[in-house]
């Protein structure tokens, strides 16, 4: 039986822990925080209640298989799932709208055609096919394995880009934007693949054509909603977590991991106390300092340029708003209300300022949990921002200021919204910096290949042995699903050593 230090509560961390207790182990979960979750927080107030991280889960696959691995109890006697149907309502900048139904190829491309006119769905389609061509070449070493030494083969774009013929050469896409704008043909349904990276934080003209495989996910395996939202996964985990005996301890900051010879032998505390473990698994962030001795990091930092260029990680801005008036009938969960100038959003998020006219995604659960009554609805809005540093959200006026502009294009989704709010709390990246430790409140992405490999994150292993890499800062990157992958990669390489080579 070894002793494991885990740094961090949050999915991907305590992921790892729960697989690591069955299999054995003594694993004890130290958290900055009071609670558990990471990103996966709930807001309160009077009766309505909202998420105020991931709202939906994609790839439920993952959390059923951390369920049946660590117990016998499976993840539905502990959560409520629900396909969300339709997926999602698209509002496009010429007025057009569009709504798609959930893991459904034949419905996404005859509901295209019937509102874009027809020819859309089949390009539609005929991309996602594609999408799925990216998603078989890369599913295995890009979410199932440990990353490789070698990257190469991640470095290397697996969607097959249409090869177009000018007079003296061959053209194809290699970005999100190429996708959209040589293979799609039609700004709505460019709009519609950019809106998906944005959502996960990728800048489309510079993201690879692989990140195609991130609305294939979503159209294939479907969206679905947590009954009483996303931190209701959040409590099911943890309390997995106890019952496998993993000892929680809150509000407990490890200010660094302490080694000898190599070899992480534990973690000191900001209250001076050292903890010794044969183990430690950094679920969070890594900061500087982190490694006793030593101000270096095993892996790159939120708010940081990335290699390939591209500006700061952005975080998100959401307003949650507390409605009077009964959610009317017909009313679609997700709705994107995309944005007119989509360069010039870009510009902005990337470059460190606020886009004037953003995409927003507005959530409307049906969910009795979520409001006092039948009489009353609670939605949140959310836009993909820069993070906190670059543009300053502790700044009362430009919250306010930017909290309208969100409301103002929310309209078009919710019938008379303005007149009827209650109350609207505002969450910005500096909430989540200050919440999650996420420098900025950066949100990180999930990885991809291609791009030279510049889109992956940090190994699970690391240089010094024995510390292991956890959560959406670590491969396979952000996104709930992947933090899961990241909690069974890396029990699987405490379990099996450096030979682990992922689920068969």
């Amino acid at each position: 039986m070894a002793r494991i230090a885990v740094i961090g509560a949050g999915a991907g961390a305590m992921a790892a822990a729960a697989r690591l207790a069955v299999a054995g182990h003594r694993v004890t979960v130290y958290e900055r925080s009071r609670t558990f979750g990471g990103s996966l927080g709930r807001y309160a107030r009077e009766g309505f209640v909202f998420d105020t991280g991931p709202s939906l889960l994609h790839l439920p696959a993952v959390y059923r298989d951390l369920f049946v691995k660590t117990g016998k109890e499976p993840l539905e006697q502990r959560v409520t799932l629900t396909q969300v149907d339709p997926a999602s309502r698209h509002h496009f900048a010429d007025g057009t709208a569009v709504s798609l139904p959930n893991a459904s190829r034949a419905g996404v491309v005859g509901a295209l055609d019937g509102a874009l006119g027809k020819g859309a769905g089949a390009r539609w389609g005929e991309f996602l096919d594609r999408a799925g061509t990216a998603w078989d070449r890369s599913r295995r070493p890009l979410l199932e394995e440990p990353l490789r030494d070698d990257r190469q083969v991640l470095g290397r774009d697996p969607y097959p880009a249409l090869r177009r013929r000018r007079l003296l050469s061959v053209r194809e896409a290699g970005t999100v934007a190429e996708i959209g704008a040589w293979e799609l043909a039609d700004p709505r349904l460019a709009a519609l693949l950019d809106g998906y990276a944005l959502s996960y934080g990728l800048d489309p003209r510079r993201a690879p054509a692989a990140a195609a495989l991130l609305p294939y996910m979503e159209e294939t395996f479907g969206s679905w909603y947590v009954a009483g939202g996303m931190r209701a996964l959040a409590e099911a985990v943890y309390e997995r977590c106890l019952a496998r005996r993993v000892t929680f301890v809150f509000g407990a900051e490890v200010v660094r991991v302490t080694e000898k010879d190599g070899r992480a032998t534990g973690v000191e505390l900001a209250d001076g106390e050292s903890v010794e473990a044969d183990h430690v698994v950094l679920g969070a962030q890594p900061w500087p300092g982190l490694l006793s001795g030593q101000e270096g990091r095993p892996g790159p930092e939120a708010g940081e340029a990335q290699e390939d260029g591209q500006g700061p990680v952005p975080g998100r801005f959401l307003v949650l708003l507390s409605l009077r008036g009964a959610r009317e009938a017909g009313a679609v969960h997700r709705s994107v209300v995309h944005g007119e100038d989509g360069a010039a959003e870009q510009d902005a998020v990337f470059g460190g300022r606020t886009a004037e006219r953003p995409t927003v995604t507005v959530l409307r659960p049906d969910d009795p949990t979520t409001r006092p009554d039948e009489a009353h609805e609670a939605v949140t809005l959310m836009a993909t921002v820069a993070p906190h540093g670059p543009v300053d959200w502790t700044d009362a006026a430009l919250r306010e200021r930017y909290a309208d502009v969100l409301i103002d294009r929310a309209r078009v989704a919710v019938p008379g919204l303005r007149e009827r709010i209650l109350h609207a709390e505002v969450r910005t990246p500096a909430e989540t910096a200050a919440e999650t430790g996420a420098e900025g409140g950066s949100v990180p992405a999930p990885a991809l290949a291609g791009a030279r490999g510049t889109y992956l994150h940090s190994g699970n292993r690391t240089g010094m042995s024995g510390l292991y890499l956890a959560g959406g800062w670590s491969h396979p990157g952000g996104g709930l699903a992947h933090a899961g992958m990241s909690g069974a990669l890396v029990a699987g390489l405490v379990v099996e050593g450096d030979g682990f080579r992922g689920s068969q």
